[in-house]
């Protein structure tokens, strides 16, 4: 057994314990990949990670993103949580401003505007429209009927998103899951009404084989590839502030704006738990 360094951060919460937790595991060198899936899955939470040191001079650190048993080559609110314990447990970036993190899905910046941290959208790895078929299965699985979807389209940059969009943050609310068999991330999207904090309502719902969905509190990964969608076809400008979490009692809150021509999806990073873990 060997003692690592060990982190639970909240991510893009609005107050304390609003946002999404995730597991940080410092030093993680000398964990197998079974160690590390065994870890994640017993934490419980969407995502677990694990900190190495970088293969490449132009990164501060390298990550290994776990959700449950699965690794995932990248994802959003685990790269900011990443970034938060590995800057509390003393971490130096190279450029006080701008940490850089590789993962799975290459070299991902991040960067620090006082309290909170921000991360470029990466590009998609699949985008296009979604199969009827398939589109029909992700309504049914939702309890969607085919009018209450707007538009629909693959978002996936890295875990697997598909997009849909619903005519207001409303009909996302009233979503209730059913029971599904397969690998599923769906995410779900309608906008408020003008003059709000928050400019559109998300939903995240996945799971890694058969049995329910699960839904994730709030969900970096895709409320970066739904930014790039939605501001792609015009229908929102960065900057805007994206909600999500409100159905499981959480109040998530997602920043998007627009510089050097990168999309940057930010918002609080809080250390709640601080100690080791045996492994």
């Amino acid at each position: 057994m060997t003692t690592h360094p060990f982190r639970q951060v909240d991510v893009f919460g609005s107050g304390p314990f609003t946002g999404n937790p995730v597991a940080v595991v410092l030093d993680a060198e000398g964990l197998t990949d079974e160690q590390m899936a065994t870890i994640s899955e017993w934490t419980n939470l969407s995502e677990c990670t694990f900190v190495l040191p970088p293969t490449t001079p132009e990164a501060d650190y390298r990550v290994r993103i776990f959700t449950l048993r699965k690794e995932l080559p990248f994802a959003g609110h685990p790269t900011l949580g990443t970034a938060r314990a590995w800057l509390d447990a003393g971490g130096v970036p190279r450029d006080p401003a701008l940490l850089v993190q590789e993962c799975g899905a290459g070299l991902v910046p991040v960067r620090r505007e006082g309290g909170t941290l921000a991360f470029a959208a990466p590009p998609t790895v699949r985008s296009g429209p979604v199969d009827e078929a398939e589109l029909a299965r992700y309504r049914d699985e939702l309890g969607l009927a085919p009018e209450d979807v707007v538009a629909s389209r693959w978002v996936d940059n890295g875990p697997g998103w598909v997009g849909l969009l619903l005519r207001d943050a409303e009909a996302v609310l009233a979503i209730e899951p059913t029971v599904t068999a397969g690998e599923r991330f769906i995410g779900v999207a309608g906008p408020h009404a003008p003059g709000g904090e928050a400019a559109i309502e998300v939903r995240a719902f996945f799971t890694g084989g058969d049995g329910p969905l699960r839904e994730d509190p709030v969900t970096g990964s895709l409320n970066a590839s739904l930014a790039q969608w939605l501001t792609e076809e015009g229908i929102l400008a960065a900057p805007y502030v994206a909600a999500q979490g409100t159905a499981m009692g959480r109040a998530g809150r997602v920043t998007v704006d627009a510089a050097d021509g990168e999309l940057w999806i930010g918002g609080a990073t809080d250390v709640a738990i601080t100690g080791t873990i045996e492994a």
